[in-house]
C-alpha cells in the first residue's frame, strides 16, 4: 500500500552569503516557551502527542542562558549596525548578519563604524577563560547589543539575533514582503551563551558522489547558521580521488573518474583544484568553520592505486605483480591497500605537503578504517617488511604505518586524527580518534590520554533513513529519526572525570554512496542537522525534546524560505489501518489513524481529492481514528498553530487494488540474514524514484498477512540492479537459491519459504539495469497467509529487487 506525495517542484537556490565571522559569550539559560495552544493530531503508536505552543523563541541550538523581558524592539530597514573602528572581525560578523537579514527578510541593515546604532557590536575581553564562540546578546526597547571576546562569538551572536527575527512568525504567519521590509519585531531579552563542545562537525563524503564548490559553500553557510565549526571533507576512497595534487597529476586525471556499472555515463566523477579548495577554506574561515581534509589510508586506496599501481600491494613475483585496477565502482569494503614501502610512504608525505599547504587545519584526517589485510597477508614483500620492522602482524603494521604518518604531520605542526580502527595494533602517540563504531573506541582512546571526537554510526550517520516511509529516497535501511539524533549524548558514560577533557566534541557524517544529487544530500542532512547542532552546543541539562519540536517546526520554515531541500519525513502524515489491510478488505471499512513521527501539529484532511487547508476537517486531540469506507481517497497534512503546513500533502487511496499491494518498504526481509539498503535503479541516477529495498545477503522477502480470498494472480514490479557492493569477508554469507533456468526465477511460495511453490516467474535475460513487471496466475487460496517472494538468479550476476508486489483480485462477474 503506497502513500503518495506530490512531486517536488524545483526549489530555487539561494546564492551563498558573501561574508561573515562570529559572536559573544555565555553562562546559563532559562528558555520560556509560552503555554500550549491548539492540541493536535493522532500519531504513530510509539510517539506521544506534543502540544503546539502559541509562541516559541525560534532559537536552534538552544542557548545556555536566556531571560525574557517585556515588549519588543522594532528593527526597520535602514537601521545601522555599528562596529568598532578598524575591527575587521566585527565588520565581517555585521556584514554576515546584514546579508542574512536582506536575504531572508528583505530587511536592509547598514554596517558602519562607530559606537551607536540600532545594533551595536562590541568586544569584551573580561573573561578570557570563556570558550571560543561565547557571546552575550541583549535586546532592549532602545536597541540591540552583541558582545564577545572573539570573532566566533560575534558571528554566533549575530546568528541568534537573525533567528529572533522570526520570533513573531506565529503572530504574522501571513505577513507579506512589504511587511517584512517595514521591519521585524525582536523580543526584549538577554542571552548569555557558549558552546558545550569545541568540535561541532559535519563530514561530507565527496568521493562516492562529487559535490560542486557552490554546494559546499551553501553547506558552509548553513553550518554557520547552526553554529557548527568543522567541515570534514572525505576526499579519497576506492571510488575516486577528489583533490588536485600537482606533483602527482594522475591522482585526479585517472583516479578522479570512474565508469559506472552499465557503462553510462562513460566518465563520472570530478575533482577540486587546489585554488578551489583554498577559496572554500577562506570562505569557511570567515564563517568560523575549519575545513579538515581526509585522505584514507592504508585501506580504501583503490583510486590511488589505479592512478599509480606501484603504490599497491604486489601479488607475486616478477613482471605484472602490480596490475592496475580500475577506479572502483563497488561500494562497501574493497581489498586494495597501500604497500608499506619507503617509496610509498614518501609519496604520502609529499601528498601531505600539498594538502597542508591548502588546508591550515590543525588536524589532518588519515582514515584508517576498514583496511582488510588480505592483500598484506598474501604479499611476500609486505610479509618481509613486517619481519624487517620486527612487528607481530598486519595490525601492528597498520599501527606503524599510521604512526609514521602521524610523526610526519607532527613535525609539520599538525595533528593526526583517524577512525577508531587506528586503535587496533596500538594507538600511535599523539593520534586522535574519531569513534564511529559506537562510543567504546572513544572511551578507550580517552582513557589512554588521546583526544576523541564522537561520530557513532547508529546516532550520527545521516545516510541512515529518517523513516520507514515509502516516499523516502535511497539510503541505509537502519533508521535514524531526528529524535534519536537529538537524544545522543556525546560525553560517554563511564569516562573518568579527569579524562572527559579529551572529548573534543562530535560530528555527524553523510556518506554518499546513495546520495547522488544535491537534493538527496540536503534531504539527508536537514533537518537532522538542527538536532546535531543542539547536541553539540547546548548544555546537556537543558536538552528537552518537547521544547525542541516546536522550534524545529520554525526551523523547517527557514529551510523552505532559503531553498534548502529539507526532509519533511518527521512531520509527514502516516496512514495506519487498525487491523491492517486484510481486515479492511474483509469488512469494507476500518478505522484509520492519521499521525506523524513527531506526534506534532493539527492534522487536517479531505476526502474529495482537494488539498487540505487550515479550515479542513481535523482530528480531535484524543487521536480518535477516521472511519474510512472503501473506496476512498484521503489527503492530509499537519498544520502548526498559525495554520502553516508542516509537510507536503500526502495521499492514501483505500480500494481493493491498493490494499492488495505491498511496496518495497512494506515487505519483510527473510530471516536468513539481512544487510539492508534502499537503492535506485541505476547507481548514478538522480531521480527520486524508483527506489528498492534490497537485502545484499538474500534476495528474499515476505509479503505479510496477504488476504487471499478472491485472488487469482500476482504482479511484481521488479528491478534488475547492478551488484556493485564490496562485501569483503561477508561475501560468503550471500545466499544462492536453486534456479531452474540460466537467468533464474522469481518464486512465490505459500507461508514461509519452505511452503508450496505457487508460481515461478522466469527472469528476463540481460545484465543492464532494467525495470520490469512479472505476472503469473495463482491457484485458488483462502484466508490470511504470508507469501514468500525470492529470486533464484545467480549471485555473481545482477541484483534483483522488488518495487511493489500486487495481488490481483478476480474481476467481478458481468451481468
Amino acid at each position: 500500500m503506497r502513500t503518495r506525495r506530490p512531486a517536488n517542484a524545483t526549489v530555487p537556490r539561494t546564492p551563498p552569503l558573501s561574508s561573515a565571522p562570529r559572536l559573544l559569550r555565555a553562562l546559563r539559560l532559562v528558555l520560556a516557551l509560552a503555554a500550549a495552544g491548539a492540541a493536535h493530531a493522532g500519531t504513530e503508536a510509539p510517539v506521544a502527542s506534543l502540544p503546539m505552543p502559541a509562541q516559541v523563541l525560534p532559537l536552534v541550538p538552544l542557548p545556555a542562558h536566556l531571560t525574557r523581558g517585556e515588549g519588543v524592539l522594532r528593527l526597520a530597514s535602514g537601521a545601522v549596525i555599528a562596529v568598532p573602528a578598524g575591527d575587521r572581525g566585527a565588520r565581517r560578523a555585521a556584514s554576515f548578519l546584514a546579508a542574512m537579514a536582506w536575504r531572508d527578510h528583505h530587511l536592509r541593515l547598514q554596517v558602519r563604524e562607530g559606537s551607536s546604532g540600532a545594533i551595536v557590536l562590541r568586544r569584551d575581553a573580561r573573561t578570557a577563560a570563556d570558550p571560543k564562540g561565547a557571546y552575550e546578546l541583549a535586546v532592549t526597547p532602545a536597541g540591540v547589543t552583541l558582545q564577545a571576546r572573539d570573532d566566533a562569538g560575534l558571528l554566533y551572536a549575530g546568528v541568534s539575533l537573525w533567528q529572533l527575527f522570526d520570533a513573531n512568525a506565529n503572530a504574522n504567519a501571513n505577513a507579506n514582503a512589504d511587511d517584512a521590509r517595514a521591519g521585524v519585531d525582536v523580543p526584549v531579552l538577554r542571552i548569555v551563551d557558549q558552546p558545550r563542545f569545541g568540535w561541532r562537525g559535519l563530514m561530507l563524503d565527496v568521493v562516492r558522489h562529487f559535490a560542486p564548490l557552490d554546494e559546499l559553500k551553501a553547506l558552509v553557510d548553513q553550518m554557520a547558521l547552526h553554529k557548527l565549526n568543522v567541515l570534514h571533507l572525505h576526499l579519497s576512497d576506492d571510488q575516486g580521488w577528489r583533490l588536485e595534487i600537482k606533483r602527482y597529476p594522475d591522482l585526479t586525471r585517472i583516479g578522479g573518474w570512474r565508469t559506472p556499472p552499465g557503462g553510462e555515463p562513460a566518465r563520472y566523477g570530478g575533482f577540486y583544484t587546489q585554488a578551489q579548495m583554498r577559496e572554500l577554506v577562506a570562505y569557511a574561515a570567515e564563517r568560523q568553520i575549519t575545513v579538515v581534509p581526509e585522505l584514507d589510508m592504508p585501506g580504501h586506496a583503490q583510486a590511488a592505486v589505479a592512478a599509480y599501481p606501484r603504490l599497491g600491494v604486489d601479488i607475486g613475483d616478477g613482471p605484472g605483480r602490480n596490475p592496475r585496477p580500475a577506479v572502483a565502482v563497488d561500494y562497501g569494503v574493497n581489498p586494495y591497500l597501500y604497500n608499506a614501502d619507503e617509496s610509498t610512504l614518501r609519496f604520502i608525505e609529499q601528498v601531505m605537503d600539498e594538502v597542508m599547504a591548502v588546508f591550515p587545519s590543525p588536524f589532518i584526517h588519515v582514515g584508517g578504517d576498514e583496511a582488510i589485510k588480505d592483500q598484506w597477508k598474501a604479499s611476500p614483500s609486505v610479509q618481509a617488511r613486517i619481519r624487517a620492522l620486527g612487528l607481530a602482524n598486519e595490525e601492528a603494521l597498520q599501527s606503524w604505518f599510521i604512526g609514521r604518518i602521524g610523526r610526519y604531520l607532527e613535525s609539520r605542526g599538525r595533528r593526526l586524527i583517524g577512525w577508531d580502527e587506528i586503535l587496533e595494533g596500538g594507538l600511535p602517540a599523539g593520534a586522535s580518534v574519531m569513534s564511529w563504531r559506537g562510543t567504546e573506541g572513544a572511551v578507550a582512546a580517552a582513557n589512554l590520554g588521546h583526544d576523541v571526537v564522537l561520530a557513532p554510526a547508529g546516532s550520527l550517520y545521516l545516510d541512515n533513513l529518517q523513516s520507514a516511509r515509502d516516499d523516502e529516497p535511497e539510503g541505509r535501511l537502519a533508521q535514524l529519526p531526528i529524535e534519536k539524533v537529538h537524544a545522543f549524548e556525546a560525553m560517554p558514560a563511564g569516562l573518568d572525570a579527569d579524562r572527559a577533557k579529551h572529548v573534543l566534541g562530535l560530528e555527524a557524517a553523510l556518506w554518499t554512496e546513495y546520495m547522488p544529487s544535491r537534493r538527496h544530500r540536503e534531504h539527508a542532512i536537514f533537518p537532522r542537522l538542527a538536532a546535531v547542532a543542539e547536541v553539540a552546543w547546548s548544555p546537556a541539562a537543558l536538552r528537552d525534546w518537547r521544547g525542541f519540536v516546536p522550534r524545529l517546526a520554525l526551523q523547517r520554515a527557514r529551510y523552505l524560505r532559503q531553498g534548502v531541500n529539507a526532509a519533511d519525513s518527521a512531520f509527514a502524515v502516516q496512514f495506519d489501518i487498525d487491523g491492517g489491510p486484510a481486515g479492511m478488505l474483509a469488512a469494507g471499512q476500518a478505522p484509520v489513524r492519521l499521525g506523524n513521527q513527531l506526534g506534532y501539529g493539527q492534522i487536517r484532511y479531505t476526502l474529495d481529492g482537494s488539498d487540505p487547508g487550515p479550515a479542513s476537517p481535523g482530528l480531535g486531540a484524543d487521536g480518535q481514528p477516521l472511519i474510512v469506507t472503501l473506496p476512498a481517497r484521503v489527503r492530509a497534512t499537519a498544520f502548526d498553530a498559525a495554520g502553516r503546513p508542516l509537510a507536503a500533502v500526502r495521499e492514501q487511496r483505500f480500494d481493493t487494488a491498493t490494499l492488495l499491494t505491498r511496496a518495497s518498504n512494506q515487505l519483510q526481509a527473510c530471516p536468513s540474514g539481512e544487510m539492508g539498503l534502499r537503492v535506485p535503479l541505476r547507481t548514478e541516477a538522480t531521480d527520486w524514484a524508483p527506489v528498492f529495498n534490497v537485502n545484499l545477503l538474500d534476495a528474499c522477502w515476505i509479503y505479510p498477512r496477504a488476504r487471499l480470498d478472491g485472488v487469482q494472480g500476482i504482479a511484481v514490479d521488479a528491478g534488475r540492479l547492478a551488484r556493485n557492493y564490496g562485501l569483503a569477508q561477508d561475501a560468503v554469507k550471500v545466499v544462492q537459491h536453486p534456479a531452474r533456468t540460466p537467468a533464474g526465477e522469481l518464486e512465490v511460495r505459500q507461508g514461509d519459504c519452505t511452503g508450496p511453490l505457487l508460481a515461478s516467474l522466469p527472469l528476463p535475460a540481460g545484465s543492464a539495469p532494467q525495470a520490469f513487471t512479472l505476472k503469473a496466475p495463482l491457484p485458488p487460496l483462502t484466508g490470511v497467509q504470508d507469501l514468500c517472494l525470492r529470486f533464484t538468479a545467480p549471485i555473481h550476476g545482477p541484483l534483483y529487487a522488488i518495487d511493489a508486489a500486487r495481488l490481483l483480485a478476480a474481476e467481478p462477474a458481468r451481468p
